[in-house]
């Protein structure tokens, strides 16, 4: 669902996912009289405007001339865009995708700072904006009786959420989500979902039993391939009937691995081919279609089944080092009972590993035997006690983010629910608005916490529309109707004991709810673990926890930092796991729900993190010889300051030399990415980039101080430097001199 609203001189646009968008203009008319209007593209909304310059937020632009079916590139350098007169469709890839339909003459530029790509006319202009939600609704339900071959067959047909085939199926844009299970007495396919699901021809054979099932279904779901059972096999079988291809797959646990690896190189290479479509961009890995000897064009009009021959017969190890970090991994029972959970993992295109744990021993056990230094002494007098978890060390495999949909309570990994995963589709039914933040103060010790997020959401409410609202010291009575009155988050600042969340009238436990419609939530207490996942059971999508006493100190340090962060677009894993890294007892912090739910839009649509390394004398003298042609010195200099750095000759993660001088000079890696927006890229803007990177790869630049400060200003990001997190904004003063 999409919602506009008149501003002066232009209009705010929301979806009931809390994206955002502001389109503003110059010499700017609504044209509110028009009939409906018509976009060649989806569109869920569209307006007719007259104006004489269109200023939107930052993004990749192309412009499609309607004589012609090659697009235009903005550059993404910096260089602008002459339209000469004609009719067009400029497509701007905004977190809330944008169309500008119109005749005539233009130009198009990005602003000095990269914050905004500006449309201009030569005269007042009348444009059709056509807009487009990034997230769907799932399309239809399936039931599923308790049978292996029952969901094999179900598992065929939840790619009907696909837009496509071919390769530009790696866009988010181009996967919708897929049609939701539950279960029942018999199989019941809709008809709607069986007209959409695709033909690929490509078949994917598996035994009769549901670890192999869940284990290979993000395979399944991404290829489009039709699966079913057979009880004579031990391992899982890709087929390719039309091209007489087999693959043999191992069974548990191996199949895990092997899973991983095929869907990884599969996603990576059809991000590299789709670059020969129309919506193709300049990539830093497509140097390695080269060295591989693949021709894009052909691969992107080949069929299905024949693109895949073709990757199959590329060795893994021949492009393992070159492959983005995947960005989620869930540990899911599988068993029939979490068969519901399915489409929603899907949807995120996250790997499945069945969950298995060992115990905690060394340092870890130290570290959890530290109690007694926490917030006990400080919480003399209060006479209650702190809800203890017992935790376990789950045996984590590939991925950035990692998910536990099982029993027990892991370190490292947020704690999923079924029901989060439905509560977030019914927020998503809510009508757009403004987002709703509440911080709760009751606990006058930690004050501190509470002026500082206070003024981080207000100030954050300048670029949102958001409202803010502080309490203090609430009763039990008061605080219920906090969490049952539709806030979009709740930053409760305070205690916690085995009978719930401390008030100055008693403890509030939140099982005792009827209903929370708190979409998030952070309850910085002491050990607030089970009052949170109460919280997720009576409605919330997602929260961030703790499972043990944690210091005044460090409480207010994560709390501040997670605040900056979730408000600017991270996921609330995302901006847990980095503003845990401020303390030493950051296991303490923990995230229940949906993890991969992020409550706003930041500047960027992938959110960023940068981490900064001061590069000493050798490797200053280093990048000379890099400069003067010396490739061993390249290699040298890069691996020695940052781990991740990698050299490879096609240029993936290279580090890009921008400083020119014998000042000072820094190594700084951009980290993008994000579990919403799988297959996206981002374009680092450093002086000599002229290239975009997929997320989940890491790039590279070694620049002077001036140009960090440039960087820190025009970047919208979280900093690692010097061992500790800062916000952009406020550090670039630091190097500022």
């Amino acid at each position: 669902m999409l919602a506009w609203d008149a501003q002066q001189n232009g209009l705010s646009v929301t979806d009931s996912d809390t994206a955002a968008l502001a389109v503003t203009g110059t010499e700017f008319s609504i044209d509110e009289a028009d009939p409906p209007l018509d976009v060649p593209r989806p569109v869920d909304e569209t307006i007719a405007v007259t104006a004489r310059e269109l200023r939107l937020p930052h993004a990749v632009v192309y412009a499609f001339p309607r004589e012609s079916s090659t697009p235009l590139e903005l550059d993404p350098c910096g260089d602008p865009l002459s339209l000469s007169p004609g009719e067009y469709v400029v497509d701007v890839d905004t977190e809330i995708k944008t169309y500008l339909q119109f005749a005539g003459a233009a130009r198009i530029e990005r602003t000095d700072d990269f914050e905004s790509v500006v449309v201009s006319f030569p005269e007042r202009t009348r444009v059709i904006l056509g807009f487009r939600s990034r997230h769907e609704f799932p399309t239809g339900t399936i039931t599923v009786p308790d049978s292996p071959a029952a969901l094999a067959q179900a598992v065929s047909y939840l790619s009907s959420s696909h837009k496509t085939t071919g390769p530009d199926r790696s866009y988010p844009t181009l996967r919708g989500h897929p049609p939701l299970l539950e279960s029942g007495d018999e199989l019941a396919i809709p008809d709607c979902v069986r007209a959409d699901t695709p033909q690929t021809g490509t078949e994917l054979v598996v035994p009769p039993e549901y670890e192999s099932l869940y284990v290979t279904a993000p395979l399944a779901y991404y290829l489009q391939a039709r699966v079913r059972t057979d009880p004579t096999i031990n391992g899982p079988r890709l087929c390719l009937p039309e091209y007489d291809v087999e693959r043999s797959l191992p069974g548990p646990p191996r199949l895990e691995r092997e899973v991983e690896q095929l869907l990884r190189q599969t996603f990576f290479l059809d991000c590299l081919v789709r670059n020969a479509g129309p919506y193709g961009t300049e990539l830093a890995e497509s140097r390695l279609l080269e060295i591989l000897d693949l021709d894009s064009e052909s691969l992107y009009a080949a069929p299905p089944q024949d693109r895949l021959a073709t990757y199959l017969d590329i060795p893994f190890e021949a492009i393992e080092h070159r492959l983005p970090d995947w960005h989620l991994a869930t540990y899911v029972a599988p068993e029939f009972s979490r068969v519901e959970t399915l489409p929603f993992l899907l949807d995120r295109m996250s790997l499945l590993y069945r969950p298995r744990t060992s115990t905690l021993e060394g340092r870890e056990l130290v570290e959890r035997s530290l109690e007694a230094f926490y917030r006990t002494g400080e919480r003399a007098g209060t006479g209650g006690q702190v809800a203890s978890v017992d935790i376990v060390k789950p045996e984590l495999r590939h991925g950035r983010a990692h998910g536990w949909l099982a029993d027990g309570v892991p370190v490292d990994v947020f704690t999923a629910a079924p029901e989060a995963y439905h509560n977030r589709l019914a927020f998503l039914d809510r009508t757009c608005g403004e987002i709703s933040v509440c911080v709760v103060l009751n606990d006058p010790d930690m004050a501190g916490e509470h002026d500082d997020v206070a003024e981080i959401y207000r100030s954050r409410s300048g670029d949102l529309p958001m409202t803010v609202t502080v309490e203090d010291g609430l009763t039990t009575a008061e605080l219920a109707r906090v969490f049952e009155t539709g806030h979009d988050f709740v930053h409760y600042i305070g205690h916690c004991e085995t009978d719930g969340l401390c008030c100055p009238d008693g403890t509030l436990s939140t099982a005792s709810l009827d209903r929370c419609t708190a979409q998030t939530f952070f309850l910085n207490a002491c050990g607030s673990f089970y009052e949170g996942r109460a919280l997720i059971e009576k409605g919330s999508v997602a929260g961030a926890v703790t499972v043990t006493e944690v210091l005044n100190e460090h409480a207010i340090k994560v709390g501040s930092t997670f605040a900056t962060l979730l408000v600017n677009g991270f996921s609330i894993e995302r901006a847990m796991e980095l503003a845990r890294r401020r303390i030493m007892m950051g296991k303490d912090y923990t995230v229940v729900g949906d993890g991969t739910h992020s409550l706003t839009q930041g500047e960027h649509r992938v959110p960023t993190t940068l981490r900064i390394d001061e590069l000493d004398a050798e490797h200053r003298r280093s990048s000379r010889a890099i400069r003067n042609g010396d490739p061993d010195a390249s290699t040298a200099s890069a691996a020695s300051a940052a781990s991740t750095a990698s050299n490879d000759t096609d240029g993936t993660s290279q580090p890009q030399q921008t400083a020119r001088n014998d000042q000072p000079r820094y190594l700084v890696t951009f980290d993008c990415y994000s579990t919403r927006v799988t297959g996206s890229y981002y374009f680092p803007h450093t002086a000599d980039n002229e290239v975009a990177y997929l997320c989940g790869s890491e790039s590279n630049f070694i620049v002077s101080k001036p140009e960090l400060v440039t960087l820190l200003k025009e970047t919208e990001a979280s900093v690692i430097y010097d061992g500790d997190i800062y916000w952009s904004n406020s550090l670039w003063s630091h190097f500022d001199e």
